[in-house]
């Protein structure tokens, strides 16, 4: 059964269309639209998003995703403009070399602004610029265009999003259901949507109805969610 149960990760894929926007409305907007020359800093607590939005805005191809753990040598393609987005996520968990590759990417951003060259740039971090614990020429360089801040989810907007997820997959769990799952295994919708995906699986599996009990039998069965993450959805 725990094997059956495992190999149901990983989930899909983040995306705009599968992002839960909540009271996040004009920075999901923003990015939406946000054009070549444009650049933007999204800030908020874990869970909030970031990673995300951040990885859905790179999608596609000639785009580059990076994160602390990305190598040096990646932020230096991304500064040599081959990419038409970059994305800089958890920024405030940079080592000294890697914020001075961001520095040096916003100052590659700005002087291509109104060229043939121009690119988009997404950085998120934990707090608003002013409060980022940054080199000070990087820390002032995050608002020079839009900087929005992320709010979380409320209680009501994750349990809208879990019976869509679950309706979509042709499931009808019960309002009771749906706060056990945010009340009993996890707040973060990345895991709680792989929590209803499992649930399906397993029940097609075995033949067993879906009801509280099974629920509680898989949740027994999944392994520990994390105790903090950085995105609310994936």
């Amino acid at each position: 059964m725990k094997q059956l149960l495992l190999d149901v990760v990983p989930g899909p894929a983040p995306t705009l269309g599968n992002f839960v926007v909540g009271t996040n409305d004009e920075a999901f907007a923003a990015l939406q639209h946000l054009e070549r020359g444009r650049a933007i800093y999204l800030w908020g607590p874990a869970g909030c998003g970031r990673t995300h939005l951040l990885k859905a805005a790179t999608a596609t191809p000639g785009t580059l995703y990076l994160h602390p753990g990305t190598s040096l040598n990646h932020f230096e393609t991304a500064i040599s403009g081959i990419a038409s987005r970059v994305a800089v996520d958890d920024l405030h968990r940079m080592d000294a070399d890697r914020q001075a590759a961001v520095f040096a990417l916003y100052n590659q951003w700005r002087e291509s602004a109104a060229t043939e060259h121009a690119i988009s740039l997404v950085v998120a971090g934990d707090r608003p610029p002013a409060s980022m614990a940054l080199r000070e020429d990087l820390r002032t360089r995050l608002g020079w265009d839009l900087v929005f801040r992320l709010e979380l989810l409320s209680d009501d907007d994750k349990l809208a999003a879990l019976d869509t997820h679950a309706s979509n997959r042709g499931l009808q769990l019960v309002p009771d259901m749906l706060l056990w799952m945010l009340n009993h295994y996890d707040r973060d919708m990345g895991r709680l949507i792989l929590l209803i995906d499992a649930l399906d699986r397993y029940s097609l599996a075995t033949k067993r109805p879906i009801t509280t009990a099974l629920l509680r039998t898989v949740v027994a069965q999944l392994p520990p969610p994390p105790s903090s993450g950085s995105a609310n959805h994936t």
